[in-house]
């Protein structure tokens, strides 16, 4: 709103210099710019996002299996416990020596973590494994890959706006510059007779 009333106020001023007129332009320009490319950008980027990631969950659900584990015994508490899904110190997961039964029949036994608070033999408790039975991450799922794309898209959009914003900016500076180079250059033709009495009579 500024750059539309910047227009109209300069426009007939006889004071309006070019740099004034270019100044608003720009700002209106600049304006226009980023009401148009941040919504298109943060589509753009968001929906690009989203059909990358459904893919991968739709690759990791089909190349991981979830399967029931049974506790054999508890190992010792680490700092390093904490569980991968929220990254909170205080969601302290518990490792255990446990068996299951890969997707192909095979016995497997080996170290995991599980969210049991007091894991104890022959507790069971679901991990995720790949096609061989070792053990995997819990598959991304496609709630949280939509959330992940609207981020991506809002923050594209954020730096579109920022950029157009950014050259906007440096515009402005150079006209500013310009502006007060034309000034020096006109005190100094003025500059030396300033003042001085009968000048210009």
């Amino acid at each position: 709103m500024r750059a539309i009333s910047g227009l109209v106020r300069w426009r007939h001023n006889p004071l309006c210099r070019t740099t004034d007129l270019v100044e608003a332009w720009v700002a209106l320009a600049a304006l226009l710019l980023m009401l148009l490319s941040a919504p298109v950008t943060g589509v753009l980027v968001g929906g690009a996002t989203r059909g990358a990631l459904q893919e991968s969950v739709r690759e990791q659900h089909a190349s991981r299996q979830p399967v029931t584990a049974t506790v054999v015994r508890e190992l010792a508490r680490t700092g390093l416990d904490i569980d991968p899904e929220t990254g909170a110190a205080g969601d302290l997961r518990s490792r255990v020596l446990a068996d299951w039964t890969a997707p192909d029949g095979t016995e497997r036994h080996g170290a995991v973590t599980t969210t049991l608070r007091d894991p104890q033999p022959g507790d069971r408790f679901r991990i995720w494994t790949d096609g061989q039975g070792r053990t995997a991450a819990r598959p991304l799922d496609s709630a949280t890959a939509t959330t992940h794309a609207v981020l991506a898209g809002f923050g594209a959009a954020l730096v579109a706006a920022g950029g157009v914003e950014t050259a906007r900016r440096l515009i402005v500076w150079r006209l500013v510059r310009r502006r007060y180079a034309r000034l020096d250059q006109a005190w100094d033709r003025v500059g030396p007779d300033w003042g001085r009495t009968g000048t210009g009579s």
